[in-house]
């Protein structure tokens, strides 16, 4: 059943999303809190490791969301499940591209899903800020300021931005990833 439950709930999922994986988010959160496959702190965990390793964020969530339900078969096909609809809609649209935007209808539709994607994209990190860096969770959980959590993403921040006006580039983001990781061992 679990296997059924994480296909679908993933095909679903990948059906109804656009803006690629970081536009998932907030939709693999509200399935996996529904569920009760995650909490909250191993969510996090989750994501912040689909964000370090390889590939789209939204797969790595799946497989990991997939491995922890239901071993290498629930992996695989919570994969699988939010990899097909895109695999077929880019297949028709491969098919159709030239035809489909001349149309205005279509530009139209894709011009009004933009601000959507950033939309829900936006919220997702107001509320993983809310809860990395001030702990709520819920609305009406009291603040708890993360302090070591605080200044880590400043001296990041720090970084970031000098190296962009030193170098006139984005840092590495293998780089900043290693750094964050040592510096969450130091503060911590």
């Amino acid at each position: 059943m679990i296997y059924l439950q994480l296909f679908l709930q993933f095909f679903k999922i990948g059906a109804v999303s656009f803006g690629g994986g970081y536009g998932m988010i907030s939709l693999i959160r509200e399935t996996v809190l529904t569920n009760n496959w995650l909490t909250e702190n191993e969510l996090m965990a989750f994501i912040a490791v689909s964000e370090s390793t390889p590939g789209p964020i939204a797969v790595n969530m799946a497989t990991f969301i997939g491995a922890s339900q239901g071993g290498i078969l629930g992996s695989f096909l919570a994969t699988l499940g939010v990899v097909t609809p895109a695999f077929i809609i880019m297949l028709m649209i491969a098919s159709l591209i030239n035809n489909l935007l001349k149309y205005s209808g279509v530009q139209a539709f894709l011009a009004a899903v933009r601000p959507c994607i950033i939309a829900l994209i936006l919220a997702t990190a107001i509320i993983m800020g809310l809860d990395i860096f001030c702990g709520v969770k819920y609305i009406n959980d009291s603040f708890s300021l993360q302090s070591d959590r605080i200044i880590i993403f400043l001296i990041l921040l720090c970084i970031g931005v000098t190296f962009r006006k030193v170098k006139r580039k984005a840092p590495s983001p293998i780089l900043m990833i290693l750094l964050s990781a040592v510096l969450g061992i130091c503060i911590q």
